[in-house]
């Protein structure tokens, strides 16, 4: 009698217990759902720039990028500053830092320029921005060659710089260096005679760079030795 009794007692409590299992997984697949769906805290992508604006001489490093940011997540991401780095490159290349954000890739007359302000990027959308990077004696003076860059964020959400992307910038093609003006990122892009024009322009810039400096010992020693005259026509 009694195994009877144990048995239908099981026997009427089994669908209660597979009822209550299916609404508990209903229940977290709801709000599992819901929190991918609607509060989910993504990440920031960007993509290697196919095209890249720069003027690189000793007294100014300037380049500006076409860049695409994508919010993986569904909550917005502020974004409140950038900067760019040579992370393979002797520590003595400074950073360059966030100086505007143009209405246009091609520099020239009549863009408009904004200065540096945090956005926010929507979650699951993408937001396409030209930022321009600057550093006043950076160190960088641009070799016929590839670089590796590194642009770093600060967003809302986090602290310190978070590394947004890393890319290879084809210095090489820059032709013209002492020219603000756009250039092809793409590989092998320049022809042997535009590589050694390339090259040339570099030297020629480098050159002129050691011709200042020469220039300014010179004058240096002669207001030296202009200022020991004075000083022994006082005696």
């Amino acid at each position: 009698m009694l195994p009877l009794m144990v048995a239908a007692a099981q026997n009427a409590s089994s669908p209660f217990s597979g009822a209550s299992v299916v609404s508990v997984c209903a229940l977290v697949f709801t709000v599992a759902s819901f929190w991918w769906i609607n509060a989910r805290q993504g990440h920031l992508k960007s993509w290697e720039p196919h095209s890249f604006a720069a003027i690189v001489h000793p007294s100014l490093a300037c380049l500006r990028l076409p860049l695409v940011l994508h919010n993986t997540g569904a909550k917005p991401i502020v974004v409140q500053d950038l900067v760019l780095t040579f992370p393979h490159e002797p520590a003595s290349h400074l950073p360059l830092l966030w100086k505007s954000s143009p209405s246009r890739l091609e520099p020239g007359p009549g863009e408009e320029l904004k200065l540096p302000a945090g956005f926010a990027v929507a979650g699951r959308e993408a937001k396409q921005l030209f930022i321009e990077f600057e550093a006043p004696f950076s160190g960088f003076v641009a070799e016929a060659r590839d670089y590796t860059v590194r642009i770093e964020a600060r967003v809302g959400h986090r602290r310190g710089w978070r590394p947004l992307l890393t890319f290879t910038l084809r210095a090489a093609n820059i032709i013209d260096p002492d020219r603000y003006t756009v250039y092809s990122n793409a590989p092998l892009e320049l022809t042997k005679e535009g590589r050694q024009k390339a090259e040339a322009a570099l030297l020629e810039l480098l050159d002129g760079q050691d011709t200042d400096a020469s220039a300014r010992n010179k004058g240096r020693q002669r207001e030296s030795s202009n200022d020991e005259g004075d000083a022994g026509r006082e005696r």
